[in-house]
This record gives structure tokens, sequence and C-alpha cells, in this order.
């Protein structure tokens, strides 16, 4: 269950994930750092990304409609841009495995969508 400030609770979890990520790359891969790099690199641009939504969704709900409406949609396309230049990156470098960054990006969207499962299979949450 995720607690009050949602972001250090997905940041731990992520940490989680990477580090049992890491040991299975590392026992199935011969060659496991482009994979490994990949991995954090995706992981650590998400989390990131997520941390940039939310402080400007926070910053636009002290805007009027129309100023708020503005912000965000340049916000969106400021995030859309990072990810385009992480994934343009990790396509030309031979260092860094494009289907891990891939993998990364996911990351905090699979903790949320599983923390949300796990709940309500405990039965804490009534309505989706």
């Amino acid at each position: 269950m995720l607690g009050e400030n949602i972001f250090i609770d997905i940041l731990k979890r992520s940490a989680v994930v990477l580090v049992i990520a890491i040991i299975a790359i590392a026992v199935i891969a011969d060659n496991p750092m482009p994979y490994i790099l990949g991995l954090l690199f995706g992981m650590v641009i998400n989390l990131l990304n997520f941390r940039l939504m939310s402080l400007s969704v926070t910053k636009a709900l002290t805007y009027n409609q129309g100023r708020a409406q503005m912000y965000a949609t340049v916000n969106y396309l400021v995030r859309y841009l990072i990810y385009g230049i992480v994934l343009y990156i990790a396509a030309t470098a031979d260092y860094i495995d494009l289907l891990s960054v891939v993998i990364g990006f996911f990351t905090v969207k699979l903790i949320i969508i599983s923390d949300t499962f796990f709940d309500l299979l405990k039965g804490k949450k009534k309505d989706v």
C-alpha cells in the first residue's frame, strides 16, 4: 500500500525491482552490463519524469484554467521530448540495450498497478 509520500514509496519499490532485475540479468545474460545499464537508465528517467509530472500537476492547480492547461501541455511535451532523447541515445549507443531502457520506462506504471492489484486482493480497496 502506497503511503502519504507516494514518490518515496515508488522510489523504494523501484530500487527493490532494480536489484531483483540485476540479479536475474546477471544470472541469465552472458554480457549483462548493456542490459543493466539500459534498465537503470530507463528507470531513472522514468522516476524523474514521474516526479516532474507530480510537480507540474501541483503547480498547475494554482493557476487559472487557461494558464493551467497551457502549463500542463508544455510540461507534457517536455516529458515526451525527454523520453524521445533517451530512446535516441539508447538506440545509437552500443553500451546500452534499447529494450532494457523501454522496460525501465514501465517501472512506475507496473509498481502502481501491482500495488493496486495487491490492495484489491487484500480487500483494502472496494472500488477501482
